[in-house]
């Protein structure tokens, strides 16, 4: 008999709702129904939102003109096994020190959880924990192909431009994701974003632990 393998599966993506906590400055999602059943028997609506809102990817073209696109990362960088970190005890900043102890490999997709997934999405934060230019050039240099973290910005507030440059220019940047339900340890990452030809894109991103 073949053995049975059970799957759990997570989706550490934020629902789009026009409700929705948004980075201060960024348009919130409008869902308008456009064609309504019995009237014109299917219902459809036109969606408008940033493409920065909620769970989402980062591209070049973010940071200056007439670099890549959303439609031009690589696309086995949106699949593979992860490695989730566990930094909830991080209370503002992480910095090298709080990384040195995990394994990282050239190669790896690495999603760090902090307080931010604890907290959650229900309103802004305006202190959330964000990553600082030493630890980002940690990751950078370990050779992290994907990098997943758990709110709208990895950078602190109103400064340190510099730590989201050097991540989206070498590695692809997953932002808003929700990982409180997610133990530390080794997944499947799955993260689609739209195939736009944009700075950003909404992303689906789903973990499996077999």
């Amino acid at each position: 008999m073949g053995g049975f393998i059970l799957r759990q599966f997570f989706d550490v993506s934020l629902p789009i709702t026009e409700e929705m906590v948004v980075y201060p400055g960024k348009p919130s999602p409008s869902i308008q129904r456009y064609a309504s059943v019995p009237r014109d028997n299917v219902n459809e609506s036109t969606l408008t939102l940033g493409s920065h809102t909620g769970t989402h990817v980062e591209s070049r073209l973010h940071l200056r003109d007439g670099r890549e696109s959303v439609a031009d990362l690589p696309l086995d960088h949106f699949y593979g096994k992860c490695k989730v970190f566990d930094l909830v005890h991080v209370e503002n900043e992480i910095h090298r020190q709080d990384l040195e102890t995990f394994e990282i490999q050239p190669g790896d997709i690495v999603l760090l959880k902090t307080r931010n997934s604890t907290l959650g999405y229900v309103k802004f934060l305006e202190n959330y924990v964000h990553l600082k230019m030493d630890a980002a050039e940690y990751l950078v240099n370990a050779g992290v192909k994907t990098l997943g973290f758990d709110y709208l910005s990895v950078k602190k507030p109103d400064g340190d431009d510099e730590v989201r440059e050097i991540l989206i220019n070498n590695t692809t940047l997953f932002l808003g994701l929700s990982l409180a339900g997610v133990q530390e340890g080794e997944y499947t990452f799955l993260g689609l974003p739209l195939r736009i030809n944009t700075d950003g894109a909404p992303a689906r991103v789903i973990l499996v632990k077999e």
